[in-house]
């Protein structure tokens, strides 16, 4: 069991739309708001998304992540993490070109393809803000999130070995701990390994403690010791997974990008309050918060002097 818990901060992500809550970060200057104050308010780790400012659509234009990641850089410890999941809607090439411009100590990598529906959010709301909005959640019905094989080699060499950038290994269900092992024992990644179990996104395994515990054993059996781990609740599951992993000596992730609520009915009016939640959550039954220093001894950071931003 860790000595301290990792609480990483994904502040918007590429799911959530700006019709769903005017606390949602949709251009470069919230983001780096929002980032901020969620890091001083606790969060280890500032998982990255962009947006397009004219629009609040998902980007991966590196000038979309400049202007945050200076900011950030300049007024917060914080190990960033910057996603190679952008969108559904795009290749892993496009995906990885804010990752391999500014080499964080950190990136995401989901491990396999998958059904990643967001659809029946659409029945939610009568109308919407942007013109992409309505089709970008409806298409998803009929969309795969492309993560095969050769996929994940390609980013393993190109940012874990041209990078030297530590991956966030996001396990969307337990075939993901399965592809991630074959990986392992092809060489593509090294020991200590960071998983983060996503539960609760309609196409993987759903947010319930029935299904932690079992990812949880899986990831014992083919790991052993040598790995850290942390859980996403998607949606109304945020806290109470975080809570139990916390328990379990797992860390946690919150943020706009996973659950646009503070508590059932209530809607976040930012990141920070989600952080700050978690922060009491996890203090209050024991857990003790890690630091950026303490986390990057932990997970094996090249360092935040080795980054390009």
């Amino acid at each position: 069991m860790p000595s301290k818990t990792i609480v990483t901060c994904a502040i918007t992500g590429a799911v959530h739309t700006p019709t769903m809550s005017d606390a949602l970060p949709v251009n470069p200057e919230m983001i780096a708001d929002q980032a901020i104050e969620a890091a001083h308010a606790g969060a280890t780790i500032l998982h990255l998304h962009a947006r397009n400012p004219e629009n609040g659509a998902p980007s991966v234009d590196p000038e979309h992540f400049r202007y945050f990641l200076s900011r950030i850089r300049a007024e917060t410890d914080a190990i960033v993490n910057i996603s190679t999941g952008g969108s559904i809607t795009m290749g892993i090439e496009e995906r990885i070109c804010p990752a391999k411009t500014f080499s964080p100590e950190m990136c995401s990598m989901n491990m396999g393809s998958m059904n990643f529906a967001l659809h029946p959010l659409v029945t939610r709301y009568s109308s919407f803000k942007e013109d992409w909005e309505e089709p970008f959640l409806r298409g998803s019905e009929n969309a795969i999130f492309r993560n095969t094989f050769g996929d994940i080699a390609r980013v393993a060499k190109t940012l874990g070995g041209g990078h030297q950038i530590k991956f966030e290994h996001e396990c969307y269900d337990v075939g993901h701990l399965y592809n991630l092992n074959f990986c392992l024992r092809q060489g593509m990644f090294e020991a200590p390994i960071f998983l983060q179990f996503v539960m609760g996104i309609l196409g993987g395994i759903a947010a319930e403690v029935e299904n932690l515990v079992f990812m949880k054993r899986t990831a014992d059996k083919l790991f052993g010791r040598d790995y850290q781990w942390s859980v996403i609740g998607a949606g109304q599951q945020q806290m109470r997974l975080a809570a139990v992993s916390a328990q379990m000596g797992g860390h946690v992730r919150v943020g706009l990008e996973d659950s646009l609520y503070l508590e059932k009915g209530r809607l976040a009016g930012s990141n920070a309050e989600q952080v700050r939640l978690v922060r009491e959550i996890l203090e209050r039954q024991g857990n003790e918060i890690a630091t950026p220093a303490e986390a990057r001894e932990m997970l094996g950071l090249k360092g935040a002097d080795k980054v390009n931003y």
